[in-house]
């Protein structure tokens, strides 16, 4: 809904007016994916993305030169933010003052970060007013050279038989760079304390059963060749990729959830039914650029669905 030409354009989304800026500046350029691009991608998976970020505090990852360009990370939210977006406060020890976080509630608030050139949207585990109480645990899978992202996919699998026994259903999606993300909903009582206790246990007693291939120590100069299974991030003043978030990469890839047949159909190193389904092609296995997940949204629906409403609690160690 244009209403003038030039380096700004006027919409009106959901009733709320918006000035979009520089639309034809490439983002990405070695893929030619433009600004424009990038907003009608999160206008378009709205739909599935906006359940899983709202109410959550959200650091803004901008690259308004392009993914090839300085970045900066965000926390707080932008003076000129308009009066409609959401903030809510949350301490930092580190600064001695109050962040007023942006809380990307709704579509209008998720298209101005996105005019923000803000690709990554990295949300905070709780939901606002209760910031430490976690919805869930989360198991980052980062593969140190030469393992790559199938080997976390084995590390994926061997976490979801782990934690079949206890009772736990899990789900997993790709990071959009080079790994895995593993998460385990809660939707119940829990301090971050609690989830981090628990998901430090479950990396040391996966190296224990996967002995030269996992490791749980943050040190990097043990990585080479395993996956770290970083449970660290499990905290109130860390953040992991949001799901559907684009990537600053070279191709616009998106951190996408992905169903366990998937996984195992990687790791078998068997061609699965479409590429809609494995993300199978010339960029390689479990890698979904952006047009990729809408179409997967389109024909499988979102994936991460049941970590909004599935309720669990935390096995006692």
């Amino acid at each position: 809904m244009a209403t003038a030409p030039g380096p700004r354009t006027e919409v009106v989304i959901e009733g709320r007016t918006l000035s979009l800026s520089n639309l034809d500046k490439v983002l990405y350029p070695r893929a030619g994916f433009t600004k424009a691009q990038v907003i009608d991608y999160y206008l378009r998976v709205a739909p599935a993305m906006l359940p899983h970020v709202r109410g959550h505090a959200m650091t803004l990852k901008r690259y308004p030169n392009g993914v090839d360009r300085p970045f900066f990370f965000e926390k707080q939210c932008p003076s000129h933010a308009p009066d409609w977006v959401r903030t809510f406060p949350i301490w930092s020890g580190d600064t001695k003052r109050d962040i007023d976080y942006c809380l990307v509630d709704d579509l209008p608030t998720l298209v101005w970060v996105a005019n923000l050139a803000a690709l990554e949207l990295h949300p905070s585990l709780a939901v606002a007013p209760d910031i430490g109480c976690p919805r869930s645990v989360v198991f980052d899978l980062d593969p140190g050279e030469p393992a790559a992202v199938l080997e976390c996919a084995e590390v994926a699998l061997a976490l979801r038989e782990l934690f079949e026994p206890l009772g736990l259903q899990a789900f997993a999606k790709t990071s959009g760079s080079k790994g895995l993300q593993v998460y385990v909903p809660l939707n119940t009582p829990a301090t971050y304390q609690e989830t981090k206790t628990f998901a430090l246990a479950v990396a040391q007693t996966l190296e224990r059963s996967m002995t030269g291939k996992v490791v749980s120590n943050m040190n990097k100069a043990v990585r080479a060749g395993r996956v770290f299974v970083d449970w660290s991030q499990n905290d109130q003043h860390k953040t992991t990729i949001g799901v559907y978030s684009l990537r600053a990469r070279e191709q616009p890839t998106v951190s996408t959830p992905v169903a366990w047949e998937e996984l195992e159909r990687a790791v078998a190193l068997t061609p699965g039914p479409s590429p809609v389904a494995t993300g199978e092609g010339s960029l390689g296995p479990l890698v979904f650029t952006a047009p990729m997940v809408l179409e997967r949204v389109a024909t499988l629906g979102d994936l991460f669905a049941p970590m909004e409403r599935l309720e669990q609690s935390l096995p006692r160690l």
